[in-house]
């Protein structure tokens, strides 16, 4: 069992920003990913819809043996995470915003969100914010249109850094000190935000929190893969393969999958 794969799912190319900083703390486990990509943005669509979705990602991974599945997807996490816990007996690790370090650290008081709209209005996401978010302003923002673009390869284009700055206005009017990338795909932003923040203001994600978590849970469970072979790592999309091996590099194998 601990030599079974680790499964990643996301609504397309972002859970691979998880994916990496799982292998880099884990090299020894074997991985599986999943983009689905044929069927993202997952944040525009009903909670019904992402349920469905995560399910089949999780049936195909757990056909593909996976020992634990990671939602790489903060929409699919704050919709369904409880959902896939209460009908599967392996591990589930999920995404959210980081509020809680950018709430406790902020000395404005006041901290920028860009996430989905499906992470955005779920109960999960207004659970954490009511328990973390007193005494600060918060300045939650839906990144409509920042996906796709990304989904299509298109990051350093003028079409993305006009999105963003009309995002992160209302943000820097409010003073924010900190900004909490609220989805997956948003890590690969990082320079742009770089380029348009001012060097005071701070950017949380949640994927190295995620692998100490992966690996925390991985040891509960008697699952940690303490073999010294070479990793296997196989990614699988139902969108164009290419943009994600543009992702990840040339030298992984990125196959299509019809699911």
């Amino acid at each position: 069992m601990s030599t079974n794969p680790i499964g990643i799912f996301d609504s397309g190319i972002g859970g691979t920003s998880i994916w990496k900083e799982i292998h880099s703390l884990l090299p020894n486990e074997n991985t599986i990913y999943l983009a689905d990509s044929a069927n993202a943005p997952y944040g525009l669509k009903t909670k019904e819809t992402i349920t469905q979705l995560s399910v089949k990602n999780t049936e195909y991974l757990l056909e593909q043996g996976c020992k634990l599945i990671v939602v790489a997807c903060n929409t699919a996490t704050t919709n369904t995470i409880s959902t896939l816990r209460n009908s599967y007996k392996i591990p589930f690790i999920g995404i959210e915003p980081a509020i809680k370090p950018a709430a406790l650290n902020s000395k404005t008081k006041a901290i920028g969100i860009l996430a989905t709209k499906g992470t955005l209005t779920s109960d999960l996401f207004y659970t954490t914010t009511s328990l973390y978010a007193h005494g600060l302003k918060v300045i939650e923002q839906v990144g409509d249109g920042l996906v796709e673009l990304i989904e299509m390869g298109k990051l350093d284009t003028e079409d993305m850094r006009a999105l963003l700055k009309i995002y992160l206005k209302p943000m820097l009017d409010a003073d924010i000190d900190y900004l909490v990338l609220g989805c997956t795909h948003y890590p690969y932003l990082i320079p742009l935000f770089l380029e348009l923040l001012p060097k005071h203001i701070k950017i949380i994600d949640s994927g190295e929190a995620v692998a100490k978590q992966t690996k925390a849970v991985l040891k509960k469970n008697n699952i940690l893969n303490l073999h010294r072979s070479i990793s296997k790592n196989h990614f699988y999309s139902n969108g164009n393969p290419e943009i994600l091996k543009n992702i990840l590099g040339k030298n992984c194998d990125v196959q299509y999958l019809n699911f």
